[in-house]
C-alpha cells in the first residue's frame, strides 16, 4: 500500500451522548472530530490521531468504516 492509499481511508463518527458534564479533554476530542450535537455524524480521515480520539470517547460516539 502506498502513502496516498492509506491517507484516503475514512471513517464515519456519530455522536450518541451529550458532552455535558464530561471531562474537558473528552469534550475537546468530540469537538475535534467535528461533532457538535447528538446524532450528528461526521466523516473524518482514518488516521492514528483520529482513531485515538474516537477510542478515548468511545462511550459517547459510534464509529463506522466508510
Amino acid at each position: 500500500m502506498t502513502k496516498n492509499e492509506t491517507s484516503k481511508k475514512q471513517m464515519k463518527v456519530t455522536q450518541l451522548k451529550s458532552v455535558y458534564g464530561k471531562l474537558a479533554a473528552h469534550k475537546a476530542c468530540v469537538h475535534g472530530l467535528g461533532l457538535r450535537k447528538i446524532r450528528q455524524s461526521a466523516i473524518v480521515e482514518d488516521t492514528a490521531c483520529t482513531r485515538g480520539m474516537a477510542n478515548k470517547v468511545s462511550y459517547m460516539v459510534k464509529v463506522e468504516d466508510v
